[in-house]
């Protein structure tokens, strides 16, 4: 089997890292950056932080600090003016996933002009963007290494996916330490959607012996420090390797896919506003109980994994424990279902057949072990409401 690997060119990982930042942006040639960024980050003095070094290299920084959660395309408009009218020749990701997805967004819009519906899966966007800088706040997206992004349409309320080198951070800084003061909530689902991304990208269709390894490994990780951190949010060891296997898991889907989570997940996301990892949360175990049947012994490799089976049982049961614990998991992450949320049933269901069509649209369904039918996509979705 002949596959491809790409991630980012640099990687600093570790705590303080982010103070580095001044002589990583000098070293990639640049002199003009701008860092995007959302207001919390720019009022709670994270931003001024890395200014401060920047500036201190030598650098004609600007910054832009209105990204919004689950960027769309309306809310880049502003941002791709903010390039033009600096010149920026770089541009930085400074937050979760929302910031960075926004920064990797501008950096090919500001390049090669259109709208971000031009650049939608399943077409692969291999064309030039300004160069971009990574560097996460949250354990979750693994935005920081991967060759995607995710921008909702404001007029159609799709979550687009777009994807291609284009995307591709040239370098990430991974420091744990940005991630202390996360709340447990956003804790939690940026954590399930760690764990998501490791499983999917282990199962896919497009797995691969590169992929698999960091797959597991994130995996292991997040099995023995998700809850631990949960309940602990200054535990710093369970956050450093939180953070680690946030990377390793964007790095593995990246170099395989995602699948059917996250091709349902999207649509619950940007139709009813709910958080991605949370919306991959309530769709985790329904979705891997439909998959099994077609790929019994890699779910039971992550069941291994990720703890909750061990070398002794067979796939079969293995793969069964793997359902069992992540219900378990969810329980003790408190995860609503979308009734519970505060979804209206009525509204769900109306909505139903839009999800469907925006799911399969999005090829990340056909990575899946077992490939759904859209009636098969609409029974899941009717199965986690309650």
């Amino acid at each position: 089997m002949v596959f491809t690997v790409a991630q980012p060119r640099q990687m600093i990982i570790g705590g303080g890292a982010r103070h580095d930042i001044g002589e990583l942006i000098a070293s990639l040639g640049v002199q003009r950056p701008l860092l995007v960024t959302d207001s919390f980050l720019n009022g709670n003095g994270s931003a001024g932080g890395l200014i401060d070094r920047m500036v201190g290299a030598g650098l004609q920084l600007a910054l832009w600090p209105e990204t919004v959660p689950d960027p769309t395309t309306d809310s880049l408009r502003s941002g791709v003016t903010a390039v033009a009218e600096h010149g920026a020749d770089l541009v930085i990701g400074f937050g979760g996933g929302s910031p960075i997805d926004t920064a990797k967004a501008i950096a090919l819009l500001a390049v090669q002009g259109g709208e971000m519906s031009d650049y939608r899966a399943p077409r692969r966007n291999d064309g030039v963007a300004l160069p971009i800088v990574a560097i996460p706040t949250t354990a979750g997206s693994g935005s920081e290494a991967t060759q995607f992004t995710i921008i909702t349409d404001t007029a159609s309320e799709e979550k687009m996916l777009c994807t291609g080198p284009a995307f591709l951070p040239a370098a990430a800084v991974i420091d744990f330490e940005l991630t202390l003061s996360m709340p447990a909530r956003l804790t939690a689902d940026t954590g399930v959607d760690a764990l998501t991304h490791a499983v999917e990208a282990y199962v896919s269709h497009r797995a691969n012996g590169f992929s698999d390894g960091l797959a597991l490994t994130a995996i292991s990780a997040i099995g023995r420090h998700l809850r631990r951190v949960y309940a602990d949010g200054a535990d710093r060891d369970a956050r450093e390797a939180m953070m680690l296997a946030a990377t390793q898991a964007g790095i593995a889907f990246s170099n395989s896919s995602v699948a059917l989570v996250h091709g349902m997940s999207r649509p619950i996301g940007a139709h009813f506003h709910v958080a991605h990892g949370l919306s991959n949360a309530m769709l985790f175990a329904a979705v891997t109980r439909f998959s099994i049947p077609a790929a019994e012994s890699r779910y039971a490799d992550c069941a291994r994994a990720l703890g909750c089976a061990s070398a002794a049982d067979g796939d079969a049961e293995a793969a069964r424990m793997l359902v069992d614990e992540l219900e378990a998991l969810c329980r003790d992450l408190a995860v609503p279902t979308p009734e519970s949320f505060g979804i209206a049933e009525e509204a769900w269901q109306r909505a139903i057949p839009v999800m469907v069509e925006q799911a399969l649209a999005s090829g990340s369904p056909n990575n899946n072990p077992r490939v759904p039918t859209p009636d098969d996509v609409a029974s899941i979705y009717t199965a986690i409401f309650r």
